[in-house]
């Protein structure tokens, strides 16, 4: 009787979650919206074709010894002198298209990820503290967002990246490379963040159950983090699932330009800048495909971001 009750109450539990989630005011502005459905799809197949790239992908571009340079330049599996082991063909090196695809999405992924996470503890935790202490911590934490919102976030992330990769001794610029990457792109998107979260928190301060933790004794940083914050992370959601895709498309456009991750490790950035060298010779497949993958990426996680600032905004249910 005792296993009985143990075995059929975790799945009485996670069917009630489920019927919450079904019967949620998000799951149903989900379902009204083909064009969300549409962007989840793509979005899932780009990330689990990347996260699974090692198991689904046809070859493994980084192992050398499989490489053949007498396969270099073949074109699509569905032209006259494709093959069928390249679907996409091969690049400049004998490497597959496709599997160079799959394998470079899983660093521009990685790094967008990393980077969005960055940015979004460090703006998250300035916005609250800027927020509930005001004053002239609340001044100095703001003068600065307003500094860096002023710039691109591409000549912050560049600026970074050059001042980092000053500091690392060359011998070790390869191997650090990915994670100056993620620091500069996540130091280069924290303002919004910190904007953001710092007007809701200046709202949720004033209000009643904020003034009853502060007459319990709480500490301000106990209030912060338990009281304030639960109440302010549904637009950080919605900037960070937009974020995620500027992220993507900052990392690749820092590859392109050669400041990005090393040769050894192409991403989607270094895909296209080798590619954009053989346009023009006829070798088309070789840019197109890559490019195709990063739009299709950032525009599905964009779709879902504008649907999840729509779905979570109570004025327009």
């Amino acid at each position: 009787m005792g296993l009985e009750v143990m075995t059929t109450a975790p799945d009485t539990g996670l069917r009630a979650w489920f019927a919450r989630v079904r019967d949620s005011d998000v799951f149903y502005s989900f379902r009204r919206s083909p064009v969300t459905i549409a962007a989840a799809v793509v979005a899932l197949l780009c990330m689990g074709g990347a996260l699974f790239a090692p198991w689904i992908a046809p070859h493994n571009p980084f192992d050398m010894a499989a490489i053949n340079l007498m396969d270099s330049f073949v074109p699509p599996v569905w032209t006259s002198q494709g093959k069928v082991m390249y679907l996409l063909g091969t690049d400049n090196q004998g490497r597959d298209v496709l599997s160079a695809i799959l394998y470079g999405a899983r660093i521009s992924l990685g790094v967008g990820v990393a980077a969005v996470l960055l940015s979004m503890v460090l703006g998250v935790s300035l916005g609250l503290l800027s927020g509930y202490a005001g004053g002239r911590t609340d001044a100095v934490i703001m003068r600065i967002a307003d500094i860096q919102l002023s710039f691109p976030a591409i000549l912050i992330a560049l600026l970074v990246f050059g001042v980092a990769r000053g500091l690392i001794k060359p011998q070790y610029h390869e191997q650090a490379a990915i994670i100056v990457l993620i620091i500069a792109i996540g130091l280069s998107n924290w303002a919004s963040y910190a904007r953001t979260v710092r007007g809701s928190t200046l709202v949720e301060k004033n209000k009643d159950y904020v003034m009853s933790a502060r007459v319990m004794g709480r500490s301000a940083l106990a209030i912060m983090s338990r009281h304030v914050l639960p109440n302010v992370t549904g637009p950080v959601l919605v900037i960070a699932t937009i974020n995620l895709a500027l992220a993507i498309i900052a990392e690749s456009t820092l590859s392109f330009l050669g400041v990005g991750v090393p040769p050894t490790q192409p991403s989607l950035g270094t895909l296209i800048r080798v590619g954009q060298q053989f346009l023009f010779s006829g070798e088309w497949w070789i840019l197109f495909y890559p490019a195709l993958d990063l739009v299709l990426l950032a525009l599905s996680i964009n779709l879902l971001g504008d649907w999840l600032r729509d779905a979570l905004n109570p004025k327009l249910r």
